[in-house]
């Protein structure tokens, strides 16, 4: 009889300390799939990586991610990224709002044409009440919020001429990414947008398919655009576009409460390291970043104040026809806290 209540103390005591481990194994998976539209050698990447190789450490191995890169989870279309999280295709991801845009149409704040001057802009927007609201919205569509990164304020290139007017941007055929408000603003310059997926875009910049694109200098620079007749740069900072780090909400709630700390505070850590990766080399005309590409040939205009506000000037009916289906209030906010950065 000893024997035995022996053994069944044992085993209250096995299964009481089981319940209290920091993690279910048997509920997690082995690997968690975490998507980006890039590689891994740009700043978008290098976040996902971070975050990652965080996770993994502070959990002990027990959440282990694996990064794929280059829209490899959506077959090419960057565009069906956030669908493909809230059905629970993809477990996590750092997704462009710029991306996500057509299933979260508050997302295409981002993209109004010269909202955001400069970096203290951005900061005033992610960090302040338009973040939380922007979160808020997030998720309530079966996905968890977690931090901001950047993929940065997205700049003109074109194998035809120097850019420095609207008139001289007339014409143009450019490859611009899956949203609606970027046919406008195109449209509203005169030029020709096109459509396309970031895979598709090289390759038509490449046989001259194409004249132009638009994107971050880390892009721009990390897949080597020079080399495919973009010799023609102007930075302009007419949109930016933030990423956000976030997880599904099925696999978030799967996770001990213990475990969601880590990946949320993983999360922030990763996205202020990648930040300052994004931001680095892009700032003034005396940056490395931009010196390497003057290196390769190409022509880089910087535009005045004046040479931007004429431009402004011709995109503010789109400015003003999307802050109406974005939302007049959140686009307020907006206005408010940029002007009080």
């Amino acid at each position: 009889m000893h024997f035995k209540r022996f053994i069944g103390a044992a085993a209250l005591a096995f299964t009481a300390l089981a319940a209290t481990l920091p993690a279910q194994a048997a509920d997690y998976k082995s690997e968690y799939k975490l998507s980006i539209v890039v590689g891994t050698n740009f700043p978008w990447g290098q976040g996902a990586v971070i975050w990652s190789d965080l996770v993994r450490e502070r959990t002990n191995g027990r959440i282990n991610i694996k990064v794929y890169p280059g829209t490899s989870l959506v077959q090419g279309d960057q565009t069906r990224e956030f669908t493909a999280i809230r059905q629970g295709v993809i477990d996590m991801a750092i997704g462009s709002t710029i991306n996500w845009s057509p299933q979260v149409k508050e997302l295409n704040l981002f993209s109004l044409p010269f909202l955001m001057p400069d970096y203290p802009a951005i900061d005033a927007l992610t960090q302040g009440k338009v973040g939380a609201q922007l979160f808020d919205i997030l998720s309530k569509k079966g996905v968890v919020p977690l931090a901001w990164g950047e993929n940065g304020y997205r700049q003109l290139s074109n194998s035809a001429r120097e850019v420095k007017t609207p008139e001289d941007v007339r014409g143009m055929k450019l490859r611009v990414v899956g949203s609606p408000l970027y046919i406008d603003i195109y449209t509203a310059l005169g030029a020709n947008p096109t459509q396309m997926s970031w895979a598709d875009a090289q390759p038509a910049l490449a046989s001259g398919a194409v004249d132009g694109q638009e994107n971050p200098l880390s892009i721009y620079a990390g897949a080597k655009l020079y080399d495919v007749g973009q010799k023609y740069l102007s930075l302009w900072n007419y949109v930016a576009d933030p990423l956000i780090f976030v997880v599904n909400q099925d696999v978030w709630n799967s996770w001990t409460p213990a475990d969601q700390k880590i990946v949320r505070e993983a999360a922030i850590e990763a996205g202020r390291q990648e930040i300052i990766i994004a931001r680095k080399g892009v700032t003034n005309t005396d940056d490395s970043l931009l010196k390497e590409i003057e290196g390769h040939g190409v022509t880089v205009t910087v535009l005045s104040p004046e040479q931007i506000d004429a431009f402004a000037q011709v995109t503010r009916p789109v400015f003003d026809k999307w802050a109406k289906q974005i939302g007049a209030d959140l686009v307020r906010q907006a206005q408010a806290d940029i002007a009080q950065r």
